[in-house]
């Protein structure tokens, strides 16, 4: 008959597993526990952002019972008396979307809990964008990997060739034109401009101001034009190459680089008075999305997200690759660590950018119309 009982006991158990009052019974377990352990390990910031997680979960399933008006639990849980959890109630279904593409920014996997047709929990998992690229690499030299790091990031395929190319460089001492070291930065930096500005777009579209989102391509637009007079490629453009790139840039296309570095200030400057002194703008990215200093570095972040934070740490300060350090620019940073702030350091960056390219541009060993297309001009004009 003991045995019985047990038995009943444990199917009971196993019966009520996925109902909403044991998932919230599960996690303020697991809240106790995850405090417990905090007490003595303060800097384990990992348990801290499962306790944030773990609180948020257990906040949504007891907003989601207060509304389906059920009997409150607060007293049984804390008294550590079983719980009578309503027999007529169906169990949760968790259930898995994607990892796919909806239309939004990189690959995203949800974990949606449901309870019949409501949701009551949602926990975005992020990171599905990897294809084992490194493997790839083993059986390739480097001009044959080329092609496929461009398609790391296709919004800065110029950083991921750059890196590509830099690694052997500096392994085997080689020692790249300065002609060539010139070329790299400016195409870099427009590489830069044509990413910011992708993020620039979907982020205004994301908080409800749909009209930079077009604004933004009609910039973008002439970069990728820049790109394809110079590497014949508007995206995955293949150009860098161990010791320089891979052809000189072509006639008149230095001269258009400084009429879109012109243009393009403008356009930055009505950037600004659209979004920057927006009331609403204001109210919705200002203080919010907060990342302290210590959670970047924890967290591993890097770039705008890193100096948004109040670090001051750009690699082509700090490693000096290529010439950077030959030309006027300031690392753009802010130190509240909110969504305006990450806004801020963007829009501070395209500025600086324009200004390297700038000084790239008119500072380029060999003048602006070293190439063998004019060379073959000069050829035909001075036979002898």
């Amino acid at each position: 008959m003991v045995k019985n009982l047990f038995i009943s006991v444990i199917s009971q158990k196993e019966a009520n597993r996925g109902s909403v009052e044991f998932q919230v019974f599960s996690f303020t377990n697991k809240i106790r526990r995850l405090t417990s352990h905090l007490e003595l390990h303060r800097k384990d910031y990992l348990s801290q952002r499962g306790l944030r997680k773990t609180l948020g979960k257990r906040q949504r399933l007891l907003s989601y019972l207060a509304k389906k008006n059920r009997v409150p639990i607060h007293g049984r849980i804390n008294q550590g008396k079983p719980m009578n959890v309503p027999a007529t109630r169906e169990d949760l279904m968790i259930v898995n979307m994607g990892p796919h593409h909806p239309s939004m920014h990189g690959v995203l996997r949800l974990i949606i809990t449901l309870d019949g047709e409501d949701v009551i929990d949602c926990e975005p998992i992020l990171g599905y964008l990897h294809r084992g690229m490194e493997k790839i690499a083993e059986n390739r030299t480097i001009i044959q990997y080329l092609p496929y790091v461009t398609r790391w990031d296709y919004l800065a395929t110029m950083f991921t060739e750059a890196i590509t190319v830099n690694a052997p460089e500096q392994l085997g001492n080689i020692q790249v034109p300065k002609r060539a070291s010139y070329i790299r930065v400016i195409m870099l930096e427009l590489s830069r401009i044509a990413s910011h500005l992708l993020w620039l777009g979907p982020f205004m579209a994301d908080i409800g101001a749909q009209t930079p989102f077009f604004y933004i391509f009609r910039e973008r637009e002439l970069v990728y034009d820049l790109f394809e007079a110079a590497t014949g490629m508007r995206m995955m453009h293949n150009y860098f190459r161990i010791g320089g790139v891979a052809a000189d840039l072509p006639y008149g296309w230095i001269d258009k680089c400084l009429d879109f570095c012109d243009y393009f200030l403008t356009g930055v400057s009505e950037y600004q008075k659209l979004i920057t002194r927006n009331p609403i703008f204001l109210e919705r990215v200002e203080g919010v999305g907060i990342i302290g200093v210590e959670e970047a570095i924890n967290w591993g972040l890097s770039g705008p997200m890193l100096r948004a934070s109040g670090i001051q740490w750009d690699l082509r300060k700090v490693d000096r690759y290529e010439c950077y350090d030959e030309f006027d620019w300031e690392v753009q940073w802010q130190k509240e660590g909110d969504s305006l702030s990450r806004y801020l350091v963007r829009i501070g960056e395209m500025m600086e950018s324009i200004k390297i390219i700038q000084q790239a541009l008119e500072g380029i060993p060999g003048g602006p119309y070293e190439n063998l297309e004019i060379r073959c001009f000069d050829r035909v004009r001075n036979p002898n």
